[in-house]
């Protein structure tokens, strides 16, 4: 399934800027969330490792951004994990993938939950306001939601008239996959955010999706609980390497499950 499920998280939270070198994506995206600001050594590379890493350094200092190295079992070349380490790239941030068969989810009972193939102020508001998102991430969130190219569902769930959950399904490939997923503090252990993801998988399977797939911290326990009753399975983990001496910086840029 890899790298099929890399290019399609990537197709579907889009940095702001990419390019490519000699096999590596890097991305930038001032700063907003680790997987958009981030190296990923995805392809086998032929250029000299030690040159390369330095180039990688100056372009994100550029940027003002700490050098991140997104990290799979799958990294090419085989040996850079080795280097990093020694280079004083300190592991940050395990995360684990997962995937489900739809055929195998139940459908949604709760049904009050609104649905926008297009984002919308509302939904972006709504979602800041539960995730308690501030100014110059909600100006760098909505840059990167107008750049994503494949479908997507933007869903709200209300209760008594109010958004007290809210989630983003991006649909690609018979794979629809699932980011932002928030509920309100003041409602969570209620169910609702397992009746957010449903609405969503069931959009998903009317759009064609067979599978979903998402990306959740391993020390989340609630979410890693949510996931794996609805019947996600981990099919590999990945994690982010950051430059030691960048280390400080690093707070700044936020990962979303």
């Amino acid at each position: 399934m890899y790298p099929k499920l890399e290019e399609l998280s990537i197709n579907a939270w889009p940095a702001l800027e990419t390019m490519i070198y000699d096999g590596w994506l890097l991305r930038f995206a001032d700063g907003y969330t680790k997987r958009a600001n981030s190296i990923y050594p995805l392809y086998p590379a032929t250029e000299e490792l030690e040159s390369k890493i330095a180039d990688c350094e100056a372009y994100y200092e550029g940027k003002g951004l700490p050098t991140i190295f997104k990290m799979t079992p799958f990294a090419e070349p085989h040996d850079l994990e080795a280097l990093l380490e020694q280079k004083g790239y300190v592991t940050q941030d395990l995360v684990s993938m997962q995937a489900v068969s739809l055929e195998k989810v139940t459908a949604p009972s709760l049904h009050t939950v609104r649905i926008d193939e297009h984002c919308t102020d509302e939904w972006r508001d709504d979602y800041c306001r539960l995730n308690n998102q501030g100014e110059k991430a909600k100006e760098t969130m909505t840059q990167t939601l107008r750049k994503i190219i494949p479908r997507t569902c933007y869903a709200s769930l209300y209760q008594q008239d109010k958004v007290v959950a809210c989630g983003l399904g991006v649909m690609e490939r018979e794979y629809i996959g699932l980011f932002d997923i928030v509920t309100d503090e003041a409602f969570r252990n209620q169910g609702l955010g397992e009746q957010l993801v449903l609405n969503l998988l069931q959009w998903g399977q009317e759009q064609g999706a067979k599978y979903s797939y998402l990306q959740v911290l391993q020390d989340n326990q609630p979410a890693l609980r949510l996931y794996e009753k609805i019947g996600y399975h981990e099919q590999y983990a990945y994690w982010y390497r950051v430059k030691h001496n960048d280390h400080h910086n690093s707070c700044s840029v936020k990962i979303k499950s």
